[in-house]
């Protein structure tokens, strides 16, 4: 690579579209080298807790996620060196004893709640974007993602977002809204501002000198 990786941070609460922004922008760069890493991989381990332990685990705080290991994955990245991204099980609610086999890339989109909330991880970014949506919006997305892919009742999907999802986001995610360069209203479906943001990329790029 002839250059460092550009580094774009998408943020946002749980539902507001950020991974269907992050996705966006990743299709249009398929004809260069790009890679997705999503924060959610970054969930520390927790083997050595009961299940019973883990299921109290709170997936909103900053504590919960194993920022360190981010960092250094991302270094490695920028350095050209490959890394073994984790896998979470989210049935088991700890990381997988499996990994993906990540190589250097010229872009990285790193996406994920509490990105920008890391000032180490927001001095790694070129471009630091906040998705954004109405509350009642993101809680009918979760509550259907939750149901459909984490086989989750409506019933403990409530429970969870007036107790713990609702209070971490109001805490420590929408503070992050201030660190944004962009904040992108209507997540995913903001293709104008898509659009934007994948223009200013590939100036950064071709500045870069990365093609």
């Amino acid at each position: 690579m002839a250059a460092k990786p550009i580094i774009i941070g998408v943020a946002g609460g749980t539902g507001s579209g950020k991974t269907t922004v992050a996705k966006e922008i990743f299709h249009q760069f398929n004809e260069q080298s790009i890679v997705l890493i999503e924060q959610d991989a970054y969930y520390k381990d927790q083997a050595h807790l009961s299940f019973e332990e883990r299921l109290l685990t709170n997936y909103d705080h900053p504590l919960a996620f194993d920022n360190d290991l981010l960092l250094d994955h991302l270094k490695m990245l920028q350095e050209g060196m490959g890394i073994e991204k984790p896998v979470y099980d989210y049935a088991n609610h700890t990381r997988s004893s499996e990994v993906l086999s990540i190589a250097p890339k010229d872009v990285i989109i790193l996406e994920g709640i509490l990105i920008l909330e890391d000032d180490r991880l927001r001095d790694l970014m070129d471009i630091k974007l906040f998705v954004d949506a109405d509350a009642d919006i993101r809680i009918i997305r979760r509550l259907v993602r939750d149901v459909q892919d984490r086989g989750r009742s409506i019933e403990s999907i409530i429970e969870q977002y007036i107790s713990v999802v609702r209070p971490m986001h109001l805490q420590f995610i929408e503070p992050t809204k201030r660190y944004a360069d962009v904040i992108v209203p209507e997540g995913g479906q903001n293709q104008v501002a898509i659009d934007l943001i994948v223009t200013k990329i590939r100036a950064i790029i071709e500045e870069k000198a990365i093609l």
